[in-house]
C-alpha cells in the first residue's frame, strides 16, 4: 500500500510572492485614460490620420514616397508620442496631482506592481491608439507596398513602450509631466532631431525606426541609430524609467506616512 507524503505548509511569516499585474488598478487606470475629455483626443488623431490617407489615397494615388512621409512625418513623428503623453502622464499624474493616490498606496498593493500595471496598462491604450491606426492607414496608402505599413506600425509599438514608460516617470516627478512631455516629443524630437544630426541618437523615435527598418523592405525605411544600439538603449530606456518610477511611488508613499 503506497502513502504519500503530505506537502509541508508554508512556513509562518513567509510572504507570498508579489504579482506583477493587478487588475483592480488596472481597471482604474483604464476607467481613468478612457474619461471623456482624454478618449475625445486619443480618437480624434487616429480619425485624423485615417482621413488624410483616404483624402491622400484618392486625389492622388497609391505612392510609397507619400505614403512614407505621411506615416513617418504626421503619424511617428507626431502622433504617436501626443498620444503616449497622454497615455504614460493620464495613467498616474492625474492621481498624484489631486490626492487620491493616497487611497490607491493605502491598499495592500506592492509599489512596484503598481508602476508596473500602470505602465502596461499605458502601452496598452498608446499600441491601440496609435499602431493599429497607422497600419491601416498604410494598407489604405499603398496597399503596405515595400512593407511600409508594417514597418511604421512596428516602429509605433516599440516607441509606444519607451512613451508610456517615460512619461509614465513625469507622471511621478513632476506635477507638469504634460508640459515636459510635450517638451520632448515637440521640441526635442521634432525640432532638435531634425536640425542636429547628433541629438537623433538620443531620440525614441529614431530608436523605433530602427526596428521598422528592419520589418519593412530594404530602403523602405530609414533611421539614424543602428539595430543593436537602439534595443539597446531601448530596453535601458524602459527598465529605467519604470525602476525609477517605482523608487519614485515608494518615497511618496513615505512622505504621506510622515
Amino acid at each position: 500500500m503506497s502513502t504519500t507524503t503530505p506537502t509541508a505548509p508554508p512556513a509562518s511569516g513567509a510572504a507570498p510572492k508579489a504579482a506583477l499585474f493587478h487588475p483592480t488598478v488596472a481597471r482604474l487606470t483604464y476607467r481613468a485614460l478612457l474619461g471623456r475629455r482624454r478618449a475625445m483626443i486619443l480618437f480624434a488623431l487616429p480619425a485624423l490620420l485615417v482621413i488624410i490617407a483616404v483624402a491622400v489615397r484618392t486625389l492622388t494615388g497609391a505612392d510609397d514616397t507619400t505614403a512614407g512621409a505621411i506615416l513617418g512625418t504626421f503619424a511617428l513623428g507626431t502622433m504617436v508620442p501626443l498620444i503616449g503623453v497622454i497615455a504614460g502622464t493620464g495613467a498616474i499624474g492625474p492621481e498624484i496631482d489631486d490626492g487620491s493616490v493616497v487611497y490607491l498606496l493605502a491598499k495592500p498593493v506592492p509599489r512596484p506592481t503598481i508602476i508596473i500595471t500602470k505602465l502596461l496598462v499605458a502601452i496598452g491604450v498608446t499600441v491601440a491608439f496609435s499602431a493599429i491606426p497607422i497600419l491601416l492607414a498604410g494598407f489604405l496608402l499603398n496597399g503596405n507596398s515595400q512593407q511600409i505599413a508594417v514597418g511604421y506600425a512596428v516602429a509605433a509599438a516599440i516607441a509606444s513602450i519607451a512613451y508610456s514608460a517615460l512619461f509614465l516617470l513625469f507622471g511621478t516627478i513632476t506635477r507638469h509631466a504634460v508640459v515636459f512631455g510635450l517638451v520632448y516629443a515637440l521640441v526635442w524630437e521634432s525640432l532638435f532631431g531634425n536640425l542636429v544630426p547628433g541629438a537623433r541618437t538620443l531620440s525614441i523615435q529614431q530608436w523605433a525606426l530602427a526596428l521598422g527598418q528592419k520589418a519593412a523592405a530594404e530602403g523602405a525605411i530609414s533611421s539614424d541609430v543602428q539595430l543593436p544600439l537602439a534595443v539597446g538603449l531601448l530596453v535601458a530606456l524602459t527598465a529605467g524609467a519604470t525602476w525609477y518610477a517605482s523608487r519614485r511611488l515608494k518615497a511618496l508613499t513615505l512622505a504621506g506616512e510622515e
